[in-house]
């Protein structure tokens, strides 16, 4: 049996000891078309992506805003299905054996490929931790025993809102790092706001030694150092997807290589 997010835990680890924090990025599989969403995906690392979330597509994205949700659907409409996902970390993997890869979205494409085919499948094409948005902890039992014996990390989304009571929880059985979504509502339709990030990241902290990653509503370089500063990761989404309907991997590109610059200034300006 693999350790549950071990090269998610060894990179954390090695941001921690260049004393920086990490860049997060999401993509959605197959958007626009498949030739360019695995074009997109092989050059995140070079661009300055730390660890790398790659969307499921969903018909039905309930916890997402227009942006992803289009993405889902541009995706679906050029014929994206988990098998080709899976394909797609698998050609990844063959030429970057260390990035972590995490696959985020709902449960229902997972239960349709079959949950236990789904974690032997993912583990073996490379990915190393899920988020499953629509699944907690009372019910992902059908996903969690599989992924703990493929080594796929579960990862925990916590809000705003959360109780500590409800973080204790959460943390029972969550391995990789916890993603603090930093605004109510769904995602890309408003801006992170720093202030308050840094004690809510500190309140998390009192649940768990893994790292934080603060993600939602992160638009530009500087919004990416802010969250920097307090978290061990800045995790940006829906404006890397905006970019990616274009089908243009080098402007992408271009743009997470501005995200990584604001992220990798955060403690150097700490510091000086």
């Amino acid at each position: 049996m693999s350790v549950p997010g071990a090269r998610i835990a060894k990179r954390f680890a090695a941001l921690k000891s260049e004393g920086r924090a990490g860049l997060v990025t999401f993509i959605t599989a197959g958007d626009p078309d498949a030739k360019t969403s695995a074009a997109i995906l092989g050059g995140l690392p070079a661009a300055g992506a730390d660890v790398i979330e790659i969307g499921m597509p969903f018909s039905d994205p309930m916890a997402d805003g227009p942006v992803i949700q289009a993405s889902s659907l541009r995706a679906i409409r050029a014929g994206q299905k988990m098998r080709g996902t899976l394909a797609m970390v698998r050609e990844f993997r063959a030429k970057d054996a260390d990035t972590p890869i995490v696959l985020m979205g709902y449960f229902n494409p997972i239960h349709h490929y079959g949950v236990e085919t789904f974690a032997a499948d993912a583990a073996e094409a490379g990915v190393d931790g899920l988020i499953v948005v629509d699944l907690p902890p009372e019910e992902e039992a059908e996903l969690k025993i599989p992924a703990d014996r493929a080594g796929l990390s579960i990862i925990r989304l916590v809000s705003p809102n959360t109780s500590d009571a409800r973080i204790a929880r959460l943390m029972q059985g969550s391995s990789g790092f916890v993603y603090y979504v930093s605004i109510t509502g769904i995602t890309g339709t408003r801006s992170a706001e720093a202030v308050g990030v840094g004690k809510s990241v500190a309140r998390i902290r009192k649940a768990t030694t893994l790292p934080i990653g603060v993600g939602f509503g992160i638009k530009t370089p500087e919004q990416a150092e802010e969250i920097a500063r307090v978290a061990d990761a800045a995790v940006v989404g829906s404006a890397i997807v905006e970019r990616c309907a274009a089908g243009d991997a080098k402007a992408v590109h271009a743009y997470v290589a501005e995200l990584a610059k604001g992220v990798r200034r955060a403690r150097a300006t700490a510091k000086a």
